[in-house]
């Protein structure tokens, strides 16, 4: 027997619950399916404060602040089903679409009027960076590592070297020191760190931890477990060995779009993500996407914001699901480097209200006040100058442009960094 509701969310993080608890509240029937054990996404293991100012006005720790979430959305009446991955789309015909679930339980389906996808977002490990070395014990993601103290109180190591110097890179080191592991160096090869200068402080050098900026790490050696990294410098190709028996990869952001991809939706080749328009349509009528899917590891309050804005678009589509589906009719957005990607990355002729009123974008390479030109053909849009761009870090362009934009070629983002 199929299941049917209104709207089927995948994903339970901040974006998928806060779609949940806008659409129950409208009247929609919701079933969200989560494939961990507990609703809230990352900020389960995150176990630092920083979260829930802008959603419930008051700072938390990301347990608190996923407990939170859950709590709203068991208030409102949303169906939850944890330990549930959605492994495959049945076919869609006039009632909606179909999921295949698998649980413990078995295999089931459920169907769905609209879709909302909410999956998120992953780092990718030591082996999709193609670092050479040996295969040792103590190399870990992030998650991993955070899952591993805040979850199973495990053992991480004594010295460890975190790969990255973003957002997340100093939240390992929090994490780190928590698990009573000494973190000695980040190493990136970029030239600056790409965080806060205020972060780096209150983390890594107050625990004196080195960064090591224009390095790359180069090569893994122990068995059986981490006794060393080689670590090379960018500009000169000396190397040099650091003794340590933990790694840990951080961001290097990948959506986890393996469900969008197998449904056949369009995947923009920037964010390797599914292309939405202003209302965070796929390209697939009935199929909406939000959150850190859609734009690299941008923060929780980002991603409630997302999935309650592509709530919106889904109660429209409820109200009347015979009607044209607009993202047929986009204009792709696209980026010409330094810029890597852009979110929303399509527009509808006419659509001029994007998610927290502006657009957001990556950039690769530093800068402080670059010029920033929107073109359609042998039109400028709109330019003007960004405030910087730091590699990692968000990239906020301004949407009044978006009212300009007709029916024909793609739009193009020129930024003179």
């Amino acid at each position: 027997m199929t299941d049917l509701v209104d709207v089927a969310i995948v994903g339970g993080g901040p974006s998928g619950l806060a779609a949940a608890v806008r659409l129950r509240r409208a009247g929609a029937t919701v079933t969200v399916v989560e494939r961990e054990p507990a609703l809230g996404g990352i900020a389960r293991h995150a176990d630092h404060t920083g979260y829930g100012l802008r959603e419930f006005h008051r700072l938390m720790r990301g347990p608190d602040y996923a407990r939170r979430w859950g709590d709203r959305v068991a208030h409102v009446g949303a169906e939850v089903r944890t330990g549930t991955t959605v492994t495959g789309w049945g076919s869609a015909d006039a009632t909606g679409r179909r999921l295949t679930l698998t649980s413990p339980s078995g295999i089931e389906e459920l169907e769905a009027r609209a879709v909302l996808l909410a999956t998120g977002t992953r780092e990718r490990p030591r082996s999709a960076r193609l670092v050479p070395g040996a295969r040792p014990l103590g190399v870990l993601t992030t998650g991993a590592l955070q899952q591993l103290v805040a979850f199973h109180d495990l053992p991480v190591g004594r010295r460890a070297v975190i790969v990255g110097a973003e957002h997340v890179s100093f939240s390992a080191v929090l994490t780190l020191v928590r698990a009573g592991c000494d973190p000695v160096a980040l190493v990136t090869p970029e030239l600056r760190h790409q965080s806060y200068a205020l972060l780096r402080l209150v983390t890594a050098s107050r625990n004196r931890v080195a960064v090591l900026t224009g390095t790359r790490l180069s090569a893994i050696r122990g068995r059986p477990r981490v006794e060393a990294v080689e670590l090379t410098d960018v500009a000169t190709g000396r190397a040099r060995l650091l003794e340590c028996d933990t790694v840990v990869f951080t961001g290097d952001w990948v959506p986890d779009h393996e469900l969008a991809r197998r449904g056949g939706l369009v995947i923009d080749h920037g964010t390797r993500a599914p292309r939405v328009d202003a209302g965070l349509r796929t390209s697939t009528p009935g199929v909406f996407a939000a959150g850190n899917l859609l734009h690299g590891a941008e923060t929780a309050a980002v991603c409630a914001t997302s999935g309650a804005w592509a709530a919106g678009s889904v109660l429209e589509w409820l109200a009347d699901d015979h009607c044209p589906w607009a993202p047929d009719r986009a204009v792709p957005i696209e980026c010409t480097p330094p810029l890597c990607w852009v979110s929303p990355n399509a527009i509808v002729p006419g659509q001029a209200a994007v998610p927290r009123g502006h657009l957001l974008a990556r950039s690769s390479a530093f800068a402080r006040r670059p010029l920033l030109s929107v073109r359609q053909g042998d039109r400028e849009l709109w330019s003007g100058r960004l405030r910087r761009t730091v590699p990692t870090m968000p990239v906020h362009i301004p949407s009044g442009w978006l009212r300009h934009v007709d029916a024909g070629t793609p739009v193009t983002l020129l930024l003179d960094a």
